[in-house]
Parts: structure tokens; sequence; C-alpha cells
């Protein structure tokens, strides 16, 4: 069984040349690394049932296996916002965006209905929390979020969590507005490229409209390799070969539970979910995606574990609760 996983080492080897900018993964032997081969192989097989794209796990900054096709772009849908929030990271530190702003400071508001006066007072900290208040019509939202809209004006500002594409695409536009950058171009500059990414440019991303709103949303393409990078660097607390992409301060208040959730034991911070702390041990997290993707990181065991599913191999997806479950697979294979 060994040999199986040296397989996938030298495999990992091969997929991974490309990018001449790009710095390859290192890879470790599970066994020799102190994982419990029988439980990684259980995880595999357990991966293997709910048909992802590929999966990529990561201790130690080292490749310690991967499934499935590792440099097939994917759209991550829901990950955007969690990269997206470590975009804003870097724009808080530079004082180009104040957490404390109103939309009304930002002279931010939408289409008819307009937003009111007491909605206005929503801050970008509210946003980022998924607390604005504000429940009107937002682009890439799924049947489920329309479903579930609370009526405008019951929750003030601040009160009330509630997973809201609203929030999340205003986030974008207040983002673009402050910095006069875009999106896709400033995390291809400022995260994507001093990390190494293969694969990704800033023509994997795209704008969503909706013709209801004027905040776009903001889809991304990712690969799994380059998805594990990102989850590497907030692992790594915001550092990337000795240099601070992103302020440590920041990573440690976006991984941070302001929100419990409808979603059992998550909790939810900046953009990201925290994990269950009693079964992942502090600070873990997850970025999470429509259909299975996800990024987890898991301090206790200095682990990150990605999985990316596109939807033309797997029209059904993969529950969130699914690669929880695989990821408790894998944490407890890890030493």
């Amino acid at each position: 069984m060994r040999a199986v996983f040296f397989a996938i080492a030298a495999v990992i080897v091969l997929s991974m040349a490309g990018n001449s900018g790009a710095q390859p993964w290192q890879n470790a032997d599970p066994a020799s690394s102190g994982w419990s081969v029988d439980g990684l192989k259980a995880a595999q097989d357990y991966a293997a049932t709910l048909k992802p794209t590929a999966v990529m796990v990561v201790q130690d900054g080292k490749v310690i296996a991967n499934w499935g096709d590792v440099s097939r772009k994917v759209n991550v849908a829901s990950v955007r916002k969690s990269l997206l929030s470590a975009l804003y990271g870097i724009a808080v530190s530079e004082g180009r965006i104040d957490l404390s702003s109103t939309l009304a400071d930002l002279d931010i508001d939408d289409k008819t209905p307009a937003l009111t006066e007491a909605e206005k007072r929503a801050t970008v900290r509210d946003l980022l929390m998924a607390r604005s208040g504000i429940y009107h019509p937002a682009a890439y939202e799924t049947g489920e979020m329309q479903r579930n809209r609370p009526e405008p004006g019951s929750h003030a500002p601040g009160t009330f969590w509630l997973y809201n594409n609203w929030d999340f695409n205003a986030l974008g536009t207040i983002y673009r507005q402050q910095t006069g950058k875009d999106i896709f171009q400033s995390f291809a500059q400022q995260i994507a490229q001093p990390i190494g990414m293969q694969d990704f440019s800033a023509r994997d991303g795209a704008y969503v409209s909706e013709q209801h709103s004027t905040h776009p949303a903001y889809p991304f393409r990712l690969s799994a390799r380059d998805a594990a990078r990102f989850g590497q660097l907030y692992l790594d607390g915001g550092r990337w070969s000795g240099r601070q992409i992103i302020p440590a301060a920041w990573v440690k208040a976006s991984t941070t539970a302001y929100s419990a959730t409808d979603r059992g034991s998550m909790g939810y911070g900046y953009l990201w979910w925290t994990l269950n702390p009693d079964v992942f041990g502090s600070s873990a997290a997850l970025a999470s995606g429509y259909g299975g993707q996800a990024i987890a990181i898991v301090p206790s065991k200095h682990l990150v574990v990605v999985q990316t599913v596109d939807p033309v191999q797997n029209r059904k997806g993969i529950r969130t609760s699914h690669f929880v479950k695989l990821l408790q697979q894998l944490a407890a294979a890890a030493p």
C-alpha cells in the first residue's frame, strides 16, 4: 500500500511542472511523515465515492497526496469571497478601506428599491461579517438564497447573520471603488504571482451582473494546486517565503468566528467559515463554494486540504458536510 503513495508523489512532480515563475511543490512520503497510510487510503476511497475533480492534501508546505486533475481550473463559486477577503486585508492595511465606513459614507446604493437610510448605516465590517441587514436582490444567488431572503427592514445592520450575496457583491464594488483596482488584476498581482500560482491569470475572473442590482458577482476559476497555495498562505499567517503578503492580524481576524450560522457547528468570520474547534482544533477555517469547492486550513495539524468539483464531471456536486467528513478522516490520519 505504501507503494501507492510513492506513485502518487511521483505523479505530483510531473503534474506540477508549468509556469516558470512558480515554485514547484515539494512532496513528502506519507508513511515517513508519520501518517497512517491505512487512514489516508480510507480517505482516498471515501473521496472517490464523492467524485471530485481533484483533492490535494498538504502538510507543512509539502504535498502528502493528491487525487484527480490538480491543474484543471474550475469555477470555485463562493470561494471567491474568501479570495476577496484577502484583498481586503491588504487594502485595509494600506489605508484604502476603513471597516467602520458606512454605505452612506461610501455612496453605496442599488437599483429600485433603493437602500433606506437605515440600511445605509451598515458598515463595511457588517458586510464582511454578512450582517448588513440589507435584503435586496443580488447577482449569483441560488434559489435557496432567494427563498430564504428576509423581508426588507426586518433586521437592523449588525444584528443578524445571513449568508447574503448582496453583502458579498457590494464588497466587490466597494473594493473597486476605494482602491481604483480591478479585483482579478489585483489578485493576480498581489497574491497569485507572489505565492507562485501556476495556472491563475486575471482572465480567470469575470463579472456577473443581475438586472435588479448594480453590484456584480466576481467568480474565479482556480486549479486545486493554486487553491492549495492560497490555503498555505493563510495557514502560514499570510506569509510566503519570508514575505508578508497579507497582514497576519487580518488572517487571524478573518478566520475568527463572529457569528453562529445555520450550518451546525460552523461559524463565520470575514468571508471565511470557521470549523468546530472541538473537532479540528483552534483556528481551523474553510473557504467554501457551491457544488463542493473547498479550501480548508487546520492549523493544529499544519494541514491544508483542497477539493475542486467541475460540474461538467459531477453535476450533482458534493455537499459541504461530505467534504467536512473527508477532512475529519484526513485530520485523523495525520500525525
